[in-house]
C-alpha cells in the first residue's frame, strides 16, 4: 500500500541520523544533502501527501483462501478492545469517542491444516523428523530435522518429498530454505555445511555443494536473487558467500567467492533485494542489493555490475543477545517506488530509504525510526505501510509505519515457534562458533516465519500457521459478530474518511470508497437500531430504560449526521424508535444539543410537531425555547410557534420567529412595550418577570441599531440600514395609541425602566453611525432626551445626572458632531461639581477630566472650575489644572488628600524629579514640598523605620554616613510616639550607643527599656533600682486611687494601674533569677527582701484593704520565687521583724505560714509514699519472678527429642532424663554425644536444650545439675538459678501482662514535670489532720 515520505525525514535526514556513530558517519557515503533552512512546525503539519493509488502485493495464486478459511481458527483481537501494549489489557471498557483510534482485528491467523497434519504424519510414520525451517513463493516448502524437504501446494497438498534419510544422515537437518522469482528452484541448506539444488518441477536433484565455504561450519541462510544464476549463503563462522551457477556442456557447477569474512565480524543474517514482478525494470534492481547484518553494524553493498559497499551503519547500544534483522519492501512515496530497508536490532527498528540518481549513485536516507518496549526476534513487511514483529515472548505486533502506531498485538504462544539455536550454535559440527554468535541464536528464528505478497507463514514444532490483513469488511464483520456496534462504527468511520491503518480492500478513489463504506455503515446503524429495540428491558424502572436510549440514540443521530444522512434518522430510524415510548422522548430530548449546537438546522414537519408536544407535555419550555432559536424558520409552523410562545413566555423564540420569519422587527418590541409600559407609567414597581422583558427588549434594541440578530448571528447586510430607520423612526414616535397624553411614550418608559442602561445602549449605537441620516437620528435623539428629562419632576437627579454624563461623554469625542446649548455645560460643569452629592463621584470626576483633556469643545472659567473642584474635592481636577500652570507642589497635596492616589506618591514624585524638562526651580519646590510633609513625627518615624528595615534587608553589612545619629533620632521618635515598639526595637537592633540610649530612656520615663538597657550594660543593681522605683511609684498610684470614689472611669483606671504592677513585679523577678547566679547569698537576700518590704508596705498604710486580694497573689508569687533562693526560715523570720507584726498581728500572714506548712507536710507525705511504692514494686516483682522460675514443668511428648524413643523405656535404667522449661526432653545420654551441649566441669555438668540453642543460635542460657543426680522418674534439678531463653520469653510475657509503666516512674515523672514548670513553688492545699495519699494497689496477675 502506498504512502507519503514523511516531511522531517525528507527535509532534516541528516540531522535524524543520532543512533548512529558520529565519527563513523561519513557524508559522502551517505549522500547526505546540506539543510540550510530546518522545517517548521507549521509547515510540516500542513505538508499535504501526494500518494499514488494503492499498489496490491497480494498474489491469490499462492494458497487458496476459501480452503484456510474454512480450516482458520481466528484470533481474539486485542485490538477489538484493547489495542497496543500489552500493560493495557486488563483496562475497564470505556466509551468510544468519534475521534479515538479503534483498528479492531487487522490479521488474519489460520492454521493451515492439510500442512500441519502431513509435519506430524511425517515425523511419526517415515521418520522424517521435526520441521526446521519453511519458506513460501509460489509452493510452500518445509524442511526436517532428518535432512528432507517436504513440498506442498497451494492446496496444501504433498507435492514433492526432497531428499532422504541417508542423505539427512550426512548432511545433518535443513537449516536454510529458498526458492528462487520463478518457483523452478529449491535451494536447500543443511547443519553439516553442504547445500542442495532441486528442481520444484519434477523433483530431481540438480546440485549438490560442498565445497562453497570453509568446513565445518553450518549454513545459516540461503537466498536465491532476482538473477536466477546469482545466489548467497552465510555459515555459522560469519562469513558471507556469493553462489554463481553455471551449465556448460550439460554440466552444471557453482562458483564461489567470499562476500564478507567472518574474521571481520560475524554475519548473523543476510537479505538480497528482489523484487516482485511489478517491479522487476525498476532501476535500483541492476545492482543486485545485498544487505547484511553483523553483530555490530548493518551494510548494503551491490553485487553488479561490480562488488560495492554503498553504506555502512552501526547499531545504537543493545542486549548482545538481541537478534539482528533485515527486511526488504518497494514503497510508494510521493509518486515515486523506492525500497526500503527495515532493519533492527533490539527495540528500534530503523527504516533506510534507497533511490537511484540520475548519474548512477546511490543515495540513502534514513528515515524516522519507531521504538518499542520489547525484544525484537522477527521482522517482516506485509505491505508498503504494515510490519509484523515477533518478539522475545512470542507476541506478534502488527505495526504502522507511518503513524507508529501498535495496530494489533497477537500472542503466539500457541504455535510454538522453532528456533534456529542448535545450528547457530553448530552443534552438527561440533560447536565451533564464537560466544558472541552462540549468544544471538538463543533466540534466532530466521527460517521458522517467511513473509510473500501479503502472506505471512510461521512455522511450529507440530503446526504451520499463516497470516494475512483482515479486508475492511471482515474487520468490521469481526466486531459485529461480538456486538461491538459502536466500535464497529468508529471504525467503518475512519474507512470513510481514509484514516484507518493497514486497510485492504477499498478502491483509492475517495468518492467511492465513501459511497461503499458509507452504505456499510447504514446497514450496521440499522443493525444497531434493531438490536438496542431487542435488548431493552421490558420492566423495571423507566431510568434504567431511558439510561439504555441514552446510550445508543446519540449514536444514530452522531453517524446519521457525519453521513449527510438526516433523511435516514428521521424516516427509517425515528420509526424504528416510535415502538417504544420512551426511545421517542429521549430522541426529542437528545435532539435539543444537536440543534443548539447547529449541527441539525432543518426538522421535517412531523419531527417538529411531535417536538413540540413533547416539550410542551414535559415543561421544558426552556429548552424548547433554545431549540427554536437555532433551527431553520422555514420548518416551523409559524403560527403554532408564535402561541406557544407567546402562551410561556419564549420571548426570545417569539423575537426570532418575527424577524427571521416574517422581516418584522418592530411588532415585537410593542409586545415588550405593552408589557412593561403600564406598571411604569402607574408608578408600580415591576415584578421580576417584567424586569426581565425590560431587559430584553432594551437588549434587543442594541442589536438591532447594531446590526445583530437577536438573540444569534447577523441582521442580512441588506435590511441593516433599513431596520435601523424603523427603529429610530418606531422610538422617536410622539404618541402611541396607548397613551396620547405623554409625549414620547416609548423614550419616557425606557427611561423609567433603566436610565443608565438605555443610554449605555445610545452609546454603543452612536458609535457606529457613521451616514448623514444617522447622525440626524443621533441629534433628534439628544434632542427629545433634553426635552423629556430636563426639569421633568418624574426624573430624580440621579437619572438627570446620568443624562449629563452621557452627554459629557459622547461631546468629549473627538469626532462629535452633536450641537448642544451653552447653557447646558454650565449646568452639566454644576451638576458635576455638587459638593453635596458623594453618589457616583469617581464617575462625575472622570467624565469632567475627560471633558477638559478633549481641550476646545468648551471653555470653562478656570477660576471658576477651581474652585468647585475643591469643593467637590476633584483631587485628578485639580492636578490637571495645576500641572497646567506648572504649580507641581500642590499636586503633591493632591496625591496625598486623594485617598485613593496616596500610595502612588512616591512614584509621582520620581517621575516628577526625572523629567528634564522640568527647571531646577520646579524640581526645588518639589523637595521642599516632599520634605514639608516629612517633618511630621509619626510619619518621620515610619519613614526612617522602613528606610533602616529595608537597607538591612536588602544592603546588609553597608554603613550610612550618619547612621548612629540616624537609630538615635528613630529612638527617641519611638521614645514618643511608638514606646509598645520601643523594648523590641532595643532587643533587635545593634546599631544604637547603649550610653546613649539609656539617656533618651531615662528622659522619656520608659522604665522597662532603662532597666534592660541597664542590665545589658552589666549594671544589675541599677536595672533592679529602676523597676523597682517604677513599681512603688505604681503602688503609690494605687494607694491615692482607692482613698477617692469608684466611678466606673476609675474604675478602668484602677485596672490599668494593677496591670502595670503586675507587668513590673514580673520583670522584677525574671530580673532577679537570671542574675541570681552571680549573687552571694546575702546579696540575693537584700534583693528579694527590699522588693517584698515593697510589695507589704501598703498593707502598713492599711487604706488597700479592698484590693488586698490581689496584692496578695502577687505576694505569694514573690514568695514563690524566692522560696528557690532563700531558706524559708529566712523568709519567716523576715515576715515576722516587720513592725506591722510585733503586736501580733498574724491573720493577715497566717495564710503564708499555713502555704509553707503545708508544703512541708506534702513533701514529707511524697517522700514516706514513694519509699513505700518502691517497696511493694521490689517485692512484687521479686515474687513473681519466683513464681516463673519455680513452677512445674511438663513435657510436650514422651519421648527424647534426639533418639526419639520413649524415656518409659529406660525407666529400668541408671541413666539420667532432663526436662528442660521449654518442655524439650533428653536422655542425658544422648545429650552427652552430641556437639557443644554439654560442658564438662570440674565438679559439675552444665546443659542447655539442644533444640532450642540450635535454633535460636546459642542464645539459649545453661541450667546446672550435680553429677550425682539420678532418677527413674522424671527429673528436674536447680542448683544454680539461670534464665534459659524459654525462661527470659516467659519473662516478658509477664513484663508484658503489666501494661505500662510502675506506678513509681509514673509518680517520678509527674514530679518532675511539676518542678520544671515552677520551681520550689509554695503549695496551698487545706490543712487537715491525717493527711495521706491515697494510691491504688498493683493489679494482681493470675498465673
Amino acid at each position: 500500500m502506498s504512502e507519503s515520505l514523511d516531511a522531517c525525514s525528507l527535509l532534516s535526514s541528516s540531522s535524524q541520523l543520532d543512533q548512529m556513530d558520529e565519527e563513523a558517519i561519513d557524508d559522502k557515503e551517505f549522500d547526505i544533502p546540506q539543510v540550510y533552512t530546518p522545517p517548521t512546525l507549521e509547515s510540516i503539519l500542513n505538508e499535504l501527501e501526494d500518494e499514488e493509488e494503492p499498489f496490491v502485493l497480494e498474489d491469490t495464486c499462492v494458497l487458496n483462501t476459501e480452503n484456510i478459511d474454512a480450516h482458520s481458527c481466528d484470533t481474539a483481537s486485542l485490538a477489538s478492545s484493547d489495542s497496543g501494549d500489552p500493560a493495557h489489557f486488563k483496562r475497564k471498557k470505556r466509551p468510544v469517542e468519534l475521534k479515538a483510534t479503534i483498528h479492531g482485528s487487522v490479521l488474519r491467523n489460520s492454521m493451515l491444516q492439510g500442512i500441519s497434519a502431513q509435519i506430524v504424519s511425517a515425523a511419526d510414520k517415515v521418520d522424517a523428523g521435526l520441521p526446521t525451517a519453511i519458506t513460501v513463493a509460489g509452493v510452500i516448502v518445509v524442511g526436517t530435522s532428518h535432512g528432507l524437504a517436504l513440498v506442498f501446494d497451494n492446496n496444501q497438498a504433498l507435492r514433492l518429498c526432497l531428499g532422504t534419510k541417508t542423505t539427512g544422515a550426512e548432511f545433518g537437518a535443513v537449516s536454510a530454505l529458498s526458492i528462487n522469482n520463478d518457483c523452478s528452484r529449491l535451494l536447500c541448506g543443511f547443519a553439516k555445511g553442504q547445500m542442495t539444488m532441486w528442481d520444484l518441477a519434477n523433483g530431481k536433484l540438480l546440485r549438490t555443494i560442498t565445497d562453497a565455504h570453509p568446513p565445518g561450519t553450518a549454513i545459516l541462510h540461503v537466498k536465491f536473487t532476482d538473477d536466477p544464476t546469482l545466489a548467497v549463503c552465510s555459515d555459522s563462522g560469519g562469513s558471507v558467500f556469493e553462489l554463481a551457477f553455471r551449465r556448460v556442456m550439460g554440466l552444471r557447477s557453482c562458483d564461489s567467492r567470499c562476500l564478507f569474512s567472518g574474521s571481520k565480524g560475524e554475519v548473523c543474517c543476510i537479505e538480497p533485494l528482489r523484487a516482485s514482478p511489478d517491479f522487476t525494470d525498476h532501476p535500483i534492481t541492476h545492482y543486485s542489493l545485498l544487505a547484511l547484518a553483523s553483530l555490530t553494524k548493518i551494510l548494503v553493498i551491490g553485487l553488479k555490475p561490480s562488488l560495492k559497499v554503498w553504506m555502512t551503519f552501526p547499531y545504537s547500544k543493545s542486549d548482545p543477545s538481541s537478534v539482528p534483522q533485515l527486511a526488504w519492501q518497494f514503497v510508494s512515496v510521493q509518486s515515486a517506488v523506492n525500497p526500503f530497508l527495515a532493519f533492527c536490532k533490539g527495540d528500534t527498528v530503523h527504516f533506510l530509504m534507497i533511490k537511484r540518481e540520475e548519474m548512477g549513485a546511490i543515495h540513502v536516507i534514513k528515515q524516522r525510526h519507531i521504538h518499542l518496549s520489547c525484544d525484537i526476534i522477527s521482522l517482516n513487511w506485509i505491505n508498503g505501510c504494515t510490519l509484523v514483529l515477533v518478539d522475545s515472548h512470542e507476541k506478534l505486533l502488527i505495526v504502522d509505519r507511518p503513524s507508529q502506531e501498535v495496530l494489533e498485538i497477537m500472542d503466539l504462544e500457541q504455535v510454538q515457534l522453532v528456533y534456529n539455536s542448535r545450528h547457530f550454535k553448530s552443534l552438527a559440527t561440533g560447536g565451533n562458533v564464537s560466544q558472541a554468535l552462540a549468544l544471538v541464536g538463543e533466540k534466532a528464528c530466521y527460517q521458522s516465519i517467511s513473509s510473500y505478497a501479503g502472506h505471512i507463514v510461521c512455522l511450529g514444532t507440530k503446526s504451520a500457521h499463516t497470516m494475512t490483513l483482515r479486508t475492511w469488511r471482515e474487520r468490521i464483520d469481526c466486531m459485529l459478530n461480538q456486538d461491538h456496534f459502536v466500535e464497529a462504527l468508529s471504525l467503518a468511520w475512519s474507512f470513510h474518511e481514509g484514516t484507518a491503518k493497514a486497510v485492504v480492500g477499498l478502491c483509492g478513489d475517495p468518492l467511492k470508497r465513501k459511497g461503499i463504506v458509507g452504505d456499510k455503515m447504514l446497514e450496521i446503524l440499522f443493525q444497531f437500531a434493531d438490536h438496542a429495540m431487542k435488548r431493552c428491558p421490558e420492566h423495571g424502572r423507566i431510568q434504567v430504560m431511558e439510561q439504555h436510549f441514552h446510550d445508543v440514540i446519540p449514536i444514530l443521530i452522531d453517524f446519521c449526521l457525519l453521513l449527510q444522512r438526516p433523511d435516514l434518522l428521521f424516516d427509517q430510524l425515528y420509526a424504528r424508535l416510535l415502538e417504544n415510548p420512551v426511545a421517542k422522548g429521549v430522541f426529542l430530548e437528545l435532539l435539543e444539543s444537536y440543534i443548539v449546537t447547529n449541527r441539525l438546522g432543518h426538522l421535517p414537519t412531523t419531527i417538529m410537531k411531535d417536538l413540540l408536544a413533547h416539550y410542551n407535555s414535559n415543561g421544558l419550555m426552556d429548552n424548547l425555547e433554545r431549540c427554536i432559536v437555532h433551527l431553520d424558520v422555514t420548518s416551523l409552523d409559524i403560527q403554532q410557534v408564535v402561541q406557544v410562545c407567546w402562551e410561556n413566555q419564549l420571548y426570545d423564540a417569539m423575537i426570532y420567529v418575527f424577524n427571521s420569519g416574517m422581516n418584522d422587527y418592530i411588532t415585537p418590541m410593542e409586545k415588550l412595550f405593552a408589557v412593561i409600559g403600564p406598571p411604569l407609567r402607574e408608578g408600580r414597581s415591576l415584578t421580576a418577570e417584567e424586569v426581565v422583558m425590560g431587559n430584553k427588549l432594551l437588549v434587543y434594541i442594541s442589536c438591532c441599531l447594531a446590526g445583530r440578530a437577536y438573540p444569534l448571528g447577523n441582521i442580512p447586510e441588506d435590511l441593516v440600514v433599513q431596520i435601523k430607520i424603523q427603529v429610530f423612526e418606531y422610538l422617536i414616535l410622539l404618541h402611541t395609541g396607548e397613551s396620547s397624553s405623554d409625549a414620547y411614550p416609548l423614550i419616557q418608559t425606557l427611561l423609567h425602566f433603566d436610565t443608565r442602561e438605555f443610554l449605555n445602549v445610545l452609546a454603543m449605537t452612536f458609535e457606529d453611525l457613521n451616514d448623514k441620516q444617522a447622525i440626524e437620528y443621533q441629534q433628534r435623539i439628544v434632542d427629545i432626551l433634553l426635552q423629556v428629562m430636563v426639569d421633568n419632576p418624574d426624573f430624580t437627579p440621579c437619572q438627570v445626572g446620568g443624562l449629563f454624563t452621557f452627554l459629557a461623554r459622547q461631546l468629549s469625542k473627538p469626532n462629535n458632531t452633536l450641537f448642544v446649548n451653552r447653557k447646558l455645560f454650565d449646568q452639566v460643569l454644576e451638576f458635576l461639581c455638587r459638593s453635596g452629592d458623594a453618589s457616583r463621584h469617581t464617575e462625575r470626576q472622570q467624565v469632567l477630566l475627560q471633558l477638559l483633556q478633549v481641550g476646545g469643545v468648551v471653555q470653562f472659567d478656570e477660576e471658576k472650575l477651581l474652585t468647585l473642584s475643591q469643593r467637590a474635592n476633584f483631587y485628578q481636577i485639580l492636578e490637571f489644572l495645576y500641572e497646567k500652570k506648572h504649580m507641581y507642589d500642590k499636586t503633591i497635596d493632591c496625591y496625598l488628600k486623594d485617598p485613593l492616589r496616596k500610595g502612588e506618591i512616591f512614584s509621582y514624585i520620581h517621575e516628577l524629579m526625572s523629567m528634564a524638562s522640568h527647571s531646577s526651580e520646579e524640581k526645588q519646590a518639589i523637595k521642599n514640598k516632599t520634605l514639608q510633609h516629612i517633618q511630621d513625627g509619626e510619619l518621620l518615624l515610619q519613614f526612617l523605620s522602613s528606610f533602616l528595615e529595608l537597607r538591612e534587608r536588602h544592603y546588609p553589612g553597608t554603613t550610612l554616613p550618619m547612621e548612629h545619629e540616624l537609630h538615635k533620632h528613630l529612638l527617641d521618635l519611638l521614645c514618643r510616639f511608638a514606646p509598645q515598639q520601643l523594648l523590641n526595637f532595643l532587643q533587635t537592633s545593634q546599631q544604637y550607643r547603649l550610653e546613649e540610649a539609656i539617656q533618651i530612656t531615662e528622659k522619656y520615663h520608659h522604665s522597662e527599656a532603662t532597666g534592660y538597657l541597664l542590665e545589658k550594660k552589666g549594671d544589675f543593681y541599677g536595672a533592679f533600682t529602676v523597676l523597682l522605683e517604677a513599681l512603688k511609684a505604681q503602688l503609690c498610684l494605687l494607694t491615692a486611687d482607692s482613698t477617692r470614689g469608684q466611678s466606673e472611669d476609675e474604675k478602668e483606671n484602677e485596672s490599668a494601674i494593677l496591670r502595670r504592677i503586675e507587668n513590673s513585679l514580673n520583670n522584677l523577678v525574671a530580673l532577679g533569677h537570671r542574675n541570681s547566679q552571680k549573687l552571694q547569698q546575702p546579696q540575693i537576700k537584700e534583693l528579694w527582701f527590699s522588693l517584698l518590704e515593697t510589695l507589704m508596705t501598703p498593707r502598713k498604710q492599711g487604706a488597700i484593704s479592698a484590693k488586698f486580694v490581689v496584692l496578695e497573689d502577687l505576694t505569694m508569687n514573690v514568695l514563690n520565687s524566692m522560696s528557690t533562693l532563700v531558706s524559708l526560715p529566712a523568709i519567716i523570720q523576715q515576715i515576722l521583724q516587720n513592725p506591722i507584726y510585733e503586736r501580733g498581728k498574724f491573720a493577715e500572714i497566717q495564710v503564708l505560714i499555713l502555704g509553707m506548712l503545708d508544703t512541708f507536710s506534702y513533701e514529707q507525705t511524697l517522700f514516706e509514699t514513694t519509699t513505700s511504692l518502691l517497696n511493694h514494686d521490689l517485692h512484687w516483682s521479686l515474687s513473681h519472678l519466683r513464681t516463673a522460675v519455680t513452677r512445674g514443668l511438663h513435657p510436650r511428648q514422651d519421648s527424647c527429642n534426639i533418639c526419639l524413643q520413649q524415656y518409659k523405656r529406660w525407666q529400668d535404667s541408671a541413666e539420667q532424663i532432663l526436662l528442660f522449661s521449654c518442655g524439650h526432653l533428653y536422655h542425658v545420654q544422648c545429650l552427652q554425644q552430641t556437639v557443644d551441649c554439654g560442658l564438662a566441669c570440674a565438679s559439675e555438668q552444665q546443659w542447655s536444650c539442644y533444640k532450642c540453642s540450635t535454633t535460636h543460635r546459642g542464645r539459649g542460657r545453661q541450667y546446672t545439675i550435680p553429677k550425682k543426680s539420678r532418677s527413674t522418674s522424671l527429673v528436674q534439678v536447680f542448683q544454680e538459678v539461670t534464665l534459659d531463653f524459654q525462661q527470659e520469653q516467659s519473662w516478658d510475657q509477664l513484663r508484658c501482662l503489666y501494661k505500662g509503666p510502675s506506678r513509681l516512674s509514673i509518680l517520678a515523672e509527674l514530679s518532675h514535670r511539676h518542678h520544671n514548670e515552677r520551681t520550689g513553688i509554695l503549695v496551698q492545699v487545706p490543712a487537715q489532720e491525717g493527711f495521706s495519699l491515697k494510691l491504688s494497689p498493683p493489679p494482681l496477675l493470675e498465673e
